[in-house]
């Protein structure tokens, strides 16, 4: 497990490259499901919809994340530098 997270720290356009060539596949092998009976007009009418609702979807969870993280709820990096360097000072 080791070796694959170092390959991917160390080789991250092959694996954007990798992550499209998959996506393009996902959404090319959409276009042959058969539509006629689909449920709702989008699903009928828009090419590859559950795999841009899916993408959407994703985008919209990172984004969310990414906002409560800046919210207050990430710490600062150096969070615990502060606190050492409080309780040292307060030590002395």
């Amino acid at each position: 497990m080791t070796a694959l997270i170092e390959y991917v720290q160390t080789h991250p356009r092959t694996v954007g490259t990798l992550c499209c060539v998959l996506l393009a596949g996902i959404a090319g092998g959409s276009l042959l499901v058969d539509t006629h009976h689909a449920h709702t007009w989008a699903e009928q009418h828009v090419p590859a919809f559950w795999s841009l609702f899916g993408f959407a979807a994703a985008a919209v969870i990172i984004g969310a994340a990414r906002w409560f993280g800046r919210s207050g709820i990430q710490a600062p990096t150096d969070f615990y530098e502060r606190s050492n360097a409080t309780s040292c000072e307060e030590e002395a």
